[in-house]
């Protein structure tokens, strides 16, 4: 069933005070159920489970699962809410290059905790967090180190079914800024050969944005609403006149733009 968000009226001090003790608690919480998952859990998972197959699935289930637990508390506690259209569509995404826009820092969490299979590219620098370092490997995520090894990583790791989440912006954007893309995303697709879901998020108002810090509280509670639009082929943007992998990246690269400012001016106007 389609859940139902409906917009509130200016929050009261009392409220904001709640949410940013709220939002502080669950910070804390996120990075310590990162720290006994790494040290307790997928340690235990290894113990028991012997096939790589099964621990691999089995481990992105448990980051899956906590997402989800997460995320309602932060509904329930009234830090923010949020509603996804289309999700039933992820169930068709094997071996393909997920895309979305970045508003918040929550992106990830919200998007990886309703796909069945979620393989990412994260940051070289997070293999230095403690809370999260452990998560990252055990999860098998594709770490950008800017090289030609990453892009041959992403095309068998699609190519062998998996899911791969990206960020074409690079880093979350800033809030009434226009939307630029880089072009990493398209080359994935391209030399993978797989189809591309476009996927758009909006918050409102912007929580956890680029500049922002966690305890700048907005004034009323967030709303995300999460759409799952269609897929493109990235096939279709070779032309077989011209076989510039250059050209093709860029042409698909202004594609998603497209659909991704489209689906904002959708959003921002129901």
């Amino acid at each position: 069933m389609r859940e139902t968000l409906v917009p509130e009226e200016k929050s009261s001090l009392a409220n904001r005070i709640w949410r940013w003790l709220a939002t502080g608690s669950f910070f804390a919480l996120f990075g310590i159920g990162g720290l006994l998952l790494s040290i307790i859990w997928f340690n235990l998972l290894r113990l028991i489970v012997r096939q790589p197959d099964k621990l691999h699935r089995m481990t992105l289930n448990s980051i899956r699962n906590s997402f989800r637990f997460f995320l309602s508390g932060l509904r329930v506690v009234g830090v923010m809410d949020y509603r996804f259209t289309g999700d039933e569509k992820f169930q068709q995404d094997t071996g393909c290059l997920i895309v979305a826009n970045h508003p918040s820092l929550l992106d990830y969490v919200i998007l990886a905790s309703r796909m069945p299979r979620c393989d990412c590219i994260v940051k070289q620098a997070l293999l230095q967090n403690p809370f999260l370092s452990g998560v990252i490997k055990a999860a098998g995520y594709l770490i950008n180190s800017g090289s030609d090894a990453l892009l041959q990583a992403c095309e068998t790791r699609l190519q062998a079914g998996g899911t791969l989440l990206v960020f074409p912006e690079g880093t979350r954007s800033l809030p009434g800024k226009p939307m630029t893309l880089q072009r990493g995303a398209a080359n994935i697709a391209l030399r993978a050969g797989c189809d591309v879901r476009i996927v758009h998020i909006s918050c409102q108002p912007p929580m956890l944005t680029k500049n922002g810090k966690w305890y700048e509280i907005p004034r009323v509670k967030p709303q995300f609403v999460i759409t799952v639009a269609d897929k493109v082929k990235a096939e279709d943007f070779l032309d077989e006149s011209d076989l510039s992998p250059a050209l093709a990246a860029r042409r698909l690269t202004q594609h998603l733009c497209t659909e991704l400012m489209r689906s904002n001016t959708q959003n921002n106007e129901n």
